[in-house]
């Protein structure tokens, strides 16, 4: 019972999150940034969420950008989700770096 909680939760902040990062991200021309999963605490206290960055060689700046504004983003998110939620979780921000490591092994395949 309590892991479908979490999990609706995780795809609710998961959705919101990337909208979010969405409606940022229109100024910086040629940046992409999407929100690849979402995994909350059992205690609904603490969201990781993995972001996949394009291009992918901006992903370390980008993330210390977001690292410093996630007390804004989670100000953001809980005006969103203030309804759903009655306390909103801490953010982690984690570079979700799958792709590349799928790009490098057919890479490798092809050699």
């Amino acid at each position: 019972m309590q892991e479908t909680r979490q999990n609706r939760i995780a795809r609710l902040l998961q959705k919101e999150l990337s909208l979010i990062f969405q409606s940022q991200t229109r100024a910086m021309r040629g940046v992409m940034i999407s929100v690849t999963r979402c995994k909350i605490s059992p205690d609904l206290s603490i969201c990781t969420a993995y972001l996949s960055v394009f291009p992918s060689e901006r992903g370390e700046e980008i993330l210390k950008n977001i690292n410093a504004n996630d007390k804004q983003i989670r100000f953001e998110l809980g005006n969103r989700v203030h309804n759903q939620l009655r306390i909103i979780p801490e953010l982690r921000f984690f570079i979700d770096d799958s792709l590349d490591y799928i790009d490098h092994i057919d890479e490798l395949l092809k050699s």
